[in-house]
């Protein structure tokens, strides 16, 4: 790894990460503001959402939930939140080698004494350590919105811990997945008509599988990998997904390198 290409490319992404997080910490704190008035209401709030299309609710996940709890509330909650984070890590996996090479200042770096296994460690390091920042923050909202706007209801702490941790597994599906894509295409001119396909389109099939009832699209996105509703009621990940998940990011990025390594740069004129 080179500590400069590291370091270059992490504070290139600090604005980033302040803009995704301040998005996302405002988000989660002023959704959960309003989990009082749901819980005291409960009954009446569940009473309306039984008038919604059994479709609906499910391709929201409503009918797995239970708003009057602290963390149906908080699963709830996280599907927006999700979205962002994988935007945000699409951003970054989609970006990550492109941007040069739409620039024409790839060759200029590697024309550097570094290989391209260091430049592209480097790279994928900075960018994992930028989503960690995100992550810590969305963690630190978490614990701060819960303990703020709990409302005197009890939860299982461990199983809030549980969906967090489940959060960066889920940030580097997307980044791996947006890396081997980038790759794999001729030339990726914007990155952010991919970030949000990937995003948008992932959500979109684990509201169709809610919808239909199809337990084959939950093996493609990974909102199901990780789908924080089954962790609230089952206390546990869903372990043939989560490895699934964990294998699709690691084979992707195996792709990633390989493809990297080998590929043709366009330099400058």
């Amino acid at each position: 790894m080179s500590a400069t290409i590291f370091r270059h490319e992490f504070l290139t992404r600090l604005r980033s990460v302040a803009v995704w997080s301040a998005a996302v910490a405002a988000l989660m704190f002023l959704f959960f503001s309003i989990f009082p008035g749901f819980a005291k209401d409960a009954a009446l709030i569940n009473e309306l959402w039984s008038k919604f299309p059994p479709e609906l609710r499910a391709a929201f996940g409503i009918d797995k939930l239970n708003f009057a709890t602290v963390l149906g509330f908080y699963a709830f909650l996280l599907i927006f939140v999700e979205i962002c984070l994988a935007i945000q890590a699409g951003n970054y996996g989609f970006g990550l080698v492109s941007v040069e090479e739409n620039e024409l200042t790839a060759d200029f770096l590697l024309t550097k004494p570094v290989s391209r296994l260091q430049v592209l460690n480097s790279k994928l390091l900075a960018a994992l350590s930028a989503m960690g920042l995100t992550t810590l923050l969305t963690w630190a909202v978490s614990l701060l919105s819960v303990a703020v706007w709990n409302d005197g209801h009890e939860y299982d702490a461990h199983v809030l811990l549980l969906v967090m941790a489940s959060l960066p597994l889920f940030q580097v599906f997307f980044l791996a997945v947006g890396l081997a894509v980038s790759l794999i295409v001729k030339r990726v001119r914007s990155v952010t008509p991919y970030s949000l396909g990937l995003g948008f389109g992932a959500y979109v099939l684990s509201a169709f599988s809610g919808m239909l009832g199809d337990v084959k699209l939950e093996y493609i996105t990974p909102f199901k990998h990780w789908d924080p509703a089954y962790i609230v009621n089952t206390g546990a990940w869903n372990g043939p997904l989560a490895a699934l998940n964990v294998g699709v990011s690691v084979g992707a990025l195996a792709l990633a390198y390989a493809l990297y390594l080998r590929r043709d740069i366009p330099a400058a004129s």
